[in-house]
């Protein structure tokens, strides 16, 4: 069945023009586009609107935000839209893909479609494949029938087999004759009326799509291995980003650690502890009081951005002390701060003590930003004797 399936979703995307004679070929392109003049051989056509409203001798390809054929078309028909509607016969086959598909018409060859609705009122010549949420076949099929969808409703006289793959309901008008086989999977019996008849019987397999303990585990792996995934590129980009737009301020806090004493780094660490661990007590205290929940609700937001920021520039510094080391750069590089936010993600996945030496660096950077924001907002001139 899967091979099935790939052979024809592969065919539904192959032009169909690559199965045509040659003959002389229209081209034709515009934002609303009216096809008027009727074609001798192929036609192509794209907008943001196509209605095809002259015959077309060969084969027809369109695509468009809103794609509608009310001419004959004696070849294939190929049509990506939107909206895509079909009110004129086609001599050959149809494949379709689009958000909403009409079927007006009937079609002499084989349908193809792929979308979320997909409606056939008129007869199929050939076989039917189509993959969509919501299918409805109000007319019956000469060949084989295979749908995948969520809810599909099956009309008329079929003459083949009919398989259906639904994770919702599937139904069957009254006096629906299918002159073979009905074999679907689904969560609950079909709708199967008493005037309807199936020459080769009906196969069920109730099939039930709410995932087993097992998969259920598997998936909320899955999702947190995405979760921790994009938080980790989220933390790249933005340490890339900090550090090639302003180098100068990561440069400052790159300085602060390599020229401070051991005694300067430690007050600076216990500076960023301090705030941290005391900046939650504050604000829980802050909210205690009505008129104090403004001015917490303030603070929490500069509280994460402090945090943020800390462990942006915690892997800036990082990547910084690689530069320097091995590459004996002093300036800093956006590269700089991506190698060490990510290596920093490597560091802190190492039980125990690599949370410590990310909280570490972490501390530090929170102290030096406090520094350096106290010293911007709160800036001091030192006056020379000679100045006095």
């Amino acid at each position: 069945m899967k091979k099935t399936i790939l052979i024809l979703l592969v065919a539904l995307c192959i032009p169909t023009s690559v199965f045509a004679a040659r003959a002389p070929s229209t081209f034709s392109a515009g934002s609303s586009l009216l096809v008027a003049s009727s074609s001798p051989g192929n036609a192509y056509a794209a907008g943001a609107s196509v209605v095809l409203t002259a015959p077309v001798s060969g084969d027809f390809l369109a695509g468009g935000g809103s794609v509608i054929t009310i001419a004959p078309i004696l070849g294939d028909t190929l049509l990506f839209g939107g909206s895509v509607q079909v009110r004129a016969p086609i001599s050959g086959d149809l494949r379709a893909a689009g958000g909403n598909i009409l079927i007006e018409k009937p079609v002499a060859g084989d349908v193809a479609a792929f979308g979320y609705s997909v409606i056939d009122t008129d007869h199929a010549g050939g076989s039917v494949f189509i993959i969509a949420a919501n299918v409805a076949l109000k007319d019956g099929a000469s060949g084989p029938v295979i749908i995948y969808g969520n809810n599909i409703a099956l009309e008329g006289t079929f003459a083949d087999n009919v398989t259906v793959i639904a994770s919702g309901r599937v139904s069957l008008a009254p006096d629906t004759a299918i002159h073979g086989m009905l074999s679907y999977q689904a969560p609950e019996p079909a709708t199967i009326p008493e005037s309807a008849a199936i020459t080769g019987g009906v196969e069920y397999t109730s099939a039930s799509y709410l995932p087993d303990p097992g998969t259920s585990r598997i998936l909320a792996l899955v999702s947190v291995g995405l979760f921790l995934l994009v938080r980790i590129l989220g933390a790249l980009i933005l340490a890339g980003l900090f550090a090639g737009l302003f180098p100068r301020f990561a440069e400052v806090i790159v300085e602060q650690a390599y020229e401070s004493r051991a005694r300067s780094i430690l007050l600076t660490m216990l500076l960023g502890f301090a705030i941290l661990v005391a900046a939650p007590i504050l604000l829980v205290l802050l909210s205690l009081t009505f008129v104090g929940i403004g001015l917490a609700f303030l603070l929490s937001v500069l509280y994460v951005l402090l945090v943020l920021l800390s462990v942006i520039y915690a892997g800036i510094l990082l990547g910084s002390m690689f530069a320097r080391r091995f590459a004996h750069r002093d300036t800093i590089l956006w590269r700089d701060g991506v190698l060490g936010m990510l290596a920093l993600s490597f560091i802190i996945l190492v039980p125990v003590v690599g949370g410590f030496v990310v909280f570490l660096l972490t501390l530090f950077t929170a102290g030096t930003l406090l520094q350096l924001f106290f010293h911007f907002a709160f800036p001091h001139e030192e006056h020379s004797p000679e100045a006095v």
